[in-house]
């Protein structure tokens, strides 16, 4: 099988939720957009807390 977001061929596709949508993606592609998701959210996290923002997003 063939991943959607590197095009390389993988053995097993894991099916990862990017940007509120679901690809399938191999293992490597998988954890790297893990990873990202991981960064974005705390990042958002600390401008909100910058901001003094209190209600919900």
């Amino acid at each position: 099988m063939e991943c959607k977001l590197c095009g390389e061929e993988a053995d097993e596709l894991i099916t990862v939720k990017v940007e509120g949508r679901k690809k399938k993606a191999c293992e490597e592609c998988a954890e790297r957009l893990a990873e990202e998701g991981t960064i974005a959210e705390e990042a958002l996290g600390a401008m909100r807390d910058m901001m003094g923002y209190k209600g919900r997003f």
